[in-house]
Order: C-alpha cells, then sequence, then structure tokens
C-alpha cells in the first residue's frame, strides 16, 4: 500500500504471510516455503531499517540479502515470519526509489518510505525508526551497502533475547586507507575528549528494543546525534564486534566533511565543554596580559623599556585570533539554539510502501 504522510505512520502490526519473491534486474529473492519451522510464539517481528541516498547500485543486492538473513532466522525460530526490511530513501536523485517500489511489488517483506527531501542521515534513521515502531518488537539499523556484517544480526538477537535493549555492532577491523583510519580515531578521541558519550568505533549498525525507540521518540531535538543519544537513555546495552568489508559498488557517502559535522554535532549535542574551555582560555589571557603589564612596568620604572613594535603587535593578533575563535564557538552554540526554537519537523513524509 502506497500513501503520503507526514510524520505518523499506520499503527496496525502485520501478520505473518508466506510470499515467494524475486529480485529486480534478474536477481532473485529467497523463496519462503511453506515447511518452514514454525516460529516459537515469543519470536519477535524484527524490521530492518536501511537508509539510502542514491544507492541504486546496491539496493537490489541488499534486498537480497537481508530477506535470506530473515528467512534464516525465521526458519530457525528466532523471528516472526512478519518480519521485514524498511528502505528509507533520503532524497536520492537516482533510481534508488523506483528499485524500491518494484522489491515491494516482488515481495512484500521489503517496504519502503520515500522522504520529500535530503535531510541527513540521522534524521532518516529517525524516521525509519519512528516508522516501523508500532510494527516491530525490535528493529535493526545497517548501511545500504552492507559493509557491516549482516550476519552479526542473528548475535544482536541473541543478547536482545537475553534482555538487552540496546545491541551496538563495533567495527573490529576495516581495510581503509591510514588517513581515514587515523581521521575516524581522531574525532572519536575529540568527542570523548569533550564529553560526549559515546561507544568508540560504533557507527549506526544497532539492534534497539522497541522499549527504546519509545524512548528516543522523547527526544524532540532537532540536531540528533544518535549515537549519543541511545547511550544517553541508560537502558541495558551490549556490544557485538564484526568486521567491516569493502564496498561492492558505488560510493561512499560518508567523506570528511560529513565526518566533522557529524563530529561538531554531538559535541554541541551532548557537550558544554568547549564553553568551558572559552571561559578557562579567557581567564588565563586575562592572567597573561596581567603579568606583561607589570613585566612592562617593572622595565619602565628600571628606565630600560624595550624598544621595537613586536611587544605591541604579536599580543594584538594573538587576542584578535582568539577572540574571533571564540565568537565562531558561541556561535556555533546560538545556531543550535536558534535551529531548535523554530521547532521545524526533522523529516517530512512523502511516500510510504507497506
Amino acid at each position: 500500500m502506497s500513501s503520503t504522510t507526514k510524520e505518523t505512520g499506520t499503527t496496525t502490526k502485520p501478520t505473518a504471510r508466506t510470499t515467494t519473491t524475486t529480485a529486480t534486474a534478474g536477481e532473485s529473492l529467497l523463496t519462503t516455503t511453506a515447511n518452514a519451522r514454525p516460529q516459537e510464539k515469543d519470536a519477535p517481528v524484527l524490521a530492518i531499517v536501511v537508509p539510502c541516498l542514491n544507492e541504486e547500485l546496491v539496493v537490489g543486492d541488499t534486498a537480497r540479502r537481508l530477506c535470506e538473513v530473515l528467512h534464516k532466522l525465521s526458519a530457525a525460530g528466532k523471528v516472526d515470519a512478519a518480519s521485514f526490511v524498511y528502505f528509507v530513501d533520503d532524497g536520492s536523485r537516482d533510481a534508488t526509489w523506483a528499485v524500491v517500489e518494484e522489491l515491494h511489488a516482488r515481495d512484500a517483506r521489503v517496504k519502503g518510505l520515500k522522504l520529500a527531501r535530503n535531510v541527513g542521515t540521522q534524521n532518516a534513521l529517525l524516521a525509519g525508526l519512528l516508522g516501523v515502531k508500532e510494527h516491530a518488537d525490535c528493529v535493526v539499523t545497517i548501511d545500504a551497502d552492507l559493509q557491516q556484517d549482516e550476519a552479526v544480526i542473528e548475535t544482536f538477537l541473541e543478547k536482545y533475547a537475553a534482555g538487552a535493549h540496546i545491541v551496538y555492532g563495533v567495527r573490529r577491523g576495516r581495510g581503509d586507507s591510514y588517513v581515514k583510519k587515523a581521521t575516524s580515531g581522531f574525532f572519536y578521541n575529540l568527542m570523548r575528549l569533550m564529553g560526549a558519550r559515546i561507544i568508540k568505533h560504533h557507527s549506526e549498525y544497532r539492534l534497539v528494543s522497541r522499549k527504546a525507540i519509545d524512548a528516543i521518540a522523547e527526544y524532540r531535538e532537532y540536531n540528533l546525534f544518535l549515537r549519543g543519544i541511545f547511550v544517553d537513555i541508560g537502558y541495558k546495552s551490549e556490544v557485538v564486534p564484526f568486521t567491516v568489508r569493502r564496498r561492492g559498488a558505488g560510493k561512499s557517502k560518508h567523506d570528511f566533511r560529513k565526518l566533522a559535522s557529524l563530529a561538531l554535532d554531538g559535541i554541541t549535542s551532548f557537550s558544554i565543554v568547549p564553553l568551558r574551555l572559552v571561559t578557562v582560555a579567557g581567564m588565563l589571557v586575562f592572567l597573561f596580559s596581567v603579568l606583561m603589564t607589570l613585566f612592562y612596568l617593572y622595565h619602565k620604572i628600571k628606565g630600560h623599556t624595550p624598544p621595537g613594535w613586536a611587544g605591541t603587535i604579536i599580543p594584538i593578533y594573538f587576542l584578535g585570533g582568539v577572540q574571533i575563535m571564540f565568537l565562531g564557538i558561541v556561535g556555533e552554540y546560538i545556531g543550535k539554539i536558534y535551529q531548535e526554537t523554530k521547532a521545524r519537523p526533522r523529516y517530512i513524509k512523502d511516500t510510504e510502501l507497506f
């Protein structure tokens, strides 16, 4: 069913069904056979939320592999047969949504949400989580390129069954260049140093329970940093390591600029340490200026004031640079306040396939 909505979806929990499906471009999704092992009564309905931005080259293969995972878990009685994959198109400019529509027409387990415009990964993930909240008992979020190992979802479910409300996937190794590894490590360490509580080497690969999603729905802030918010909730959590694979097709959407922006959002959303550093630095600069004044007064009294312009020009440039930098830090926080007070919608739904 296709519908046009704003921020709320339907609230009817899907019933289990048996389907025979094929994927786009001649690729076959799994055939769910009638002799699959019956699900346990308490088997949870699992939704796999996949944010997409210009991912037409990988969406078909991603759907096939995730449906294979659902079939395996359903046959083992670990998830309900009504479990599904939920693609969130974050304003793609290619044929991503057309591929999702075709996949949905061929396999009812493949569902999707098209946002009216690009709102960023964090808001797209939020749209997916809130979109499936009433249809699933637990949700796994994973990147569309499946560089994260989808086989680890089974371990996520084991942790969930043991009582964890949030299960974090943590990278165990990756084939990135030294520069990218160093940059990623720098951002994680910087965010933690600034007071942002995060799980190191965790991106957006995680399982969350419906209870955790209900808690997330209470966070009304416009500037989202989900990696910090899930830690901030405080529910029981577990960590599961996984190995990162190379991207099969297309290009990564996480460049240096986006990583820097994400780090800045994380710091300013969860920490006032930068503002406190401004205060401390201001006190140090003031103390330095007092000492410099006493130094010049001493030499003035002695009658041998140091000649030259360096003693005048260097402090002027130094203080000017410090003031401009501090104004930028304060301005960043003021900008966040401005965005929050407008209270504009974080995303707007265009079309939903359920």
